[in-house]
């Protein structure tokens, strides 16, 4: 590349690991905890239902499209109110959600391409999501987490990749941005200014309307491998 890499932001969900299955364990869980604490909303609300009425919620809160878990709470609120059950169950039903929100099975490369990755750069995780990485596990390998909710506006939005660049102390074009997405993560940091890595999980096609990203890879090894030759001091 033109110019040094200083630091890398890093997306979390389908690039550490595959949401789809998380997706799934929620809304299992969620239903069990129904089943078990509150019979008249697992019974109003099965699984397909409460899946219905959380994007019934999404479609009315435009608003906090940034802030998953508060559309998540608000989906708990409105299905206890609903089916008449105890609407101070709410809070302990968030808690079901978060465990199994932040129970994740991470792709086979990603522990050991991360761990890489924080000992060649500083990480920032710019995400969309709501993973906690304390919960997770590896808030040891970030110099922070910057989330939409935190934010207030989500990727593609160039303002939250200038405000990873400007809490890691670096122009955009010192910073690379790695994720799955190619225009959530790839395109809209390279509107930002920032250098970009599409990491090919191989959920995604590649757009014919967009660049191609500045690196493709397909596990965070193979970055690492990449950021291993580059040389020591490479230009400004």
């Amino acid at each position: 590349m033109q110019h040094a890499i200083r630091a890398i932001t890093l997306d979390l969900d389908d690039t550490l690991w595959p949401f789809a299955p998380i997706g799934e364990r929620i809304e299992t869980a969620l239903h069990a905890w129904f089943e078990a604490h509150s019979p008249l909303t697992a019974a109003r609300f099965p699984i397909e239902e409460m899946r219905a009425l959380r994007l019934q919620v999404h479609a009315e809160h435009p608003e906090h499209a940034h802030d998953l878990g508060l559309l998540r709470r608000l989906t708990i609120q409105r299905a206890l109110r609903d089916s008449g059950g105890d609407i101070a169950l709410a809070d302990a039903a968030h808690a079901c959600f978060f465990r199994e929100r932040n129970r994740v099975d991470f792709y086979d490369d990603a522990l050991e391409g991360l761990a890489r990755l924080a000992r060649l750069r500083p990480l920032a995780g710019l995400t969309n999501g709501n993973a906690d990485l304390a919960a997770v596990g590896i808030d040891a390998h970030f110099a922070f987490n910057l989330s939409a909710c935190q934010h207030g506006v989500p990727k593609p939005d160039p303002g939250i990749f200038h405000a990873a660049c400007a809490r890691l102390g670096l122009a955009p074009h010192e910073v690379l941005h790695v994720g799955d997405h190619p225009h959530i993560d790839v395109a809209g940091a390279a509107a930002a200014g920032l250098r970009t890595c599409w990491i090919d999980r191989g959920d995604h096609a590649w757009p014919d309307e967009l660049p191609p990203a500045d690196l493709h890879v397909h596990t965070l090894t193979a970055l690492a491998d990449w950021l291993d030759a580059l040389p020591e001091d490479p230009p400004t």
